[in-house]
């Protein structure tokens, strides 16, 4: 198992959290929300290629 995965998870329940009350409060714009769930997904699929090259590379330099 990619071990970001677990991290992934601890990070996505207060960060839903928040994006749940930035969503439900009058105050803030729409668009700063979106622009972070954007920014939140772009950077996770960053960090998911990241981890999934290393492991590749890993499992390279060991044989």
């Amino acid at each position: 198992m990619n071990p970001l995965v677990p991290i992934f998870i601890v990070l996505l329940l207060p960060l839903s959290a928040i994006g749940l009350v930035l969503y439900t409060d009058t105050g803030i714009e729409p668009a700063l929300f979106y622009a972070s769930v954007k920014t939140f997904v772009i950077l996770g699929a960053i960090s998911l290629a990241m981890s999934f090259a290393a492991m590749k590379l890993g499992e390279r330099t060991k044989n």
